[in-house]
């Protein structure tokens, strides 16, 4: 499974780079496969252990805010390994 997650505190003012970092460190130490990119993460292994990285990372932001927005899409794929990575290269090789 690729969960393409973001998440924000509501009401902390513009720049949120802090807030990200924590949610990045959380992120790295779970061991989850993960990409970011410049609108949020792409995360990729088991329904429970990528639910996991996300809650944990909500829970962390409501900590300092009363308040967090998080969208989540989530590719659900049986047979696929490694789709991060081959998502893109499939499509980049059929260019």
């Amino acid at each position: 499974m690729i969960a393409d997650f973001s998440i924000s505190p509501v009401g902390k003012g513009e720049s949120l780079s802090a807030t990200v970092a924590d949610a990045f460190r959380i992120i790295k130490a779970s061991g989850v496969a993960h990409e970011h990119h410049a609108m949020g993460t792409n995360l990729e292994g088991d329904w429970d252990e990528v639910m996991a990285v996300i809650k944990t990372c909500r829970d962390r932001l409501l900590e300092s805010s009363d308040r967090v927005s998080i969208s989540i899409k989530i590719d659900d794929r049986k047979t696929a390994v490694n789709g991060i990575v081959n998502k893109v290269q499939s499509a980049t090789e059929k260019m």
